[in-house]
């Protein structure tokens, strides 16, 4: 029997600056330094390494690999746990409210909507929670019975990877690509943006914000929340 035709639209949602105006890994780097887990030096470095990324010169799966190690031995639900609670101490203030009311006048149209990030399902599952988002494609971090390995699963939700994880689920749930939303503020997600009918571009970086003024891309320029401005 034939396949049948995609009849979904999807709205796809990158998080860090755009559904939040906190980089999720920074704010983990900072409640790490708080705790007494890593140094100030790794708290540097960290920073360094997203202030790279935000040139688009940072080797995101080298990096990812690197870090992924320092999780080796630990407990997935302790983790999970801590999560948590950084999303309602530093993550949940920083939710932009055009965000999460694009977010919600999506799923009221009966759009899918997902969330497509490079954090993991420990930073995401909260938001989503909070959001009322079903769909998560994320980087995936390996586990042996509830204890992670120190490695990363292939591939990391980024670039292209971004695409696969996105492919596996227009396959399974019928999105018709063409009249889908992607919206996000990294130049790294240009091969998303072209192939979604509606793009939409949020507190771009500079390279982004180019290119999309070139395309005739919409951009939208989303409020930082009180709570982060005061």
């Amino acid at each position: 029997m034939p396949r049948a035709k995609p009849n979904h639209v999807g709205a796809f949602f990158d998080v860090d600056k755009t559904i939040l105006a906190e980089n999720s890994g920074t704010a983990y780097l900072k409640l790490m330094y708080q705790r007494g887990e890593i140094d100030w030096r790794a708290v540097v470095f960290g920073l360094g390494s997203y202030l790279r990324y935000k040139l688009n010169l940072l080797d995101i799966e080298r990096w990812t690999e690197k870090n992924s190690v320092m999780f080796q031995g630990r407990n997935e639900s302790a983790t999970a746990r801590e999560a948590a609670d950084l999303f309602q101490t530093a993550l949940l203030p920083s939710i932009y409210p055009e965000a999460e009311a694009r977010v919600r006048w999506h799923l009221a149209q009966g759009h899918l909507v997902a969330l497509v990030s490079g954090s993991t399902k420990f930073v995401l599952d909260p938001l989503a929670a909070h959001l009322g988002v079903k769909h998560l494609l994320c980087t995936q971090l390996e586990t042996e019975e509830g204890v992670f390995t120190g490695r990363v699963v292939r591939p990391i939700c980024f670039g292209e990877g971004k695409i696969y994880w996105i492919q596996q689920l227009i396959e399974r749930e019928y999105v018709d690509l063409a009249r889908s939303w992607f919206y996000t503020d990294s130049i790294t997600d240009l091969p998303l943006l072209d192939l979604v009918g509606h793009p939409v571009i949020v507190n771009p970086d500079p390279l982004l914000y180019r290119k999309a003024l070139s395309r005739h891309w919409p951009v939208r320029f989303f409020t930082k929340p009180a709570v982060l401005e005061s």
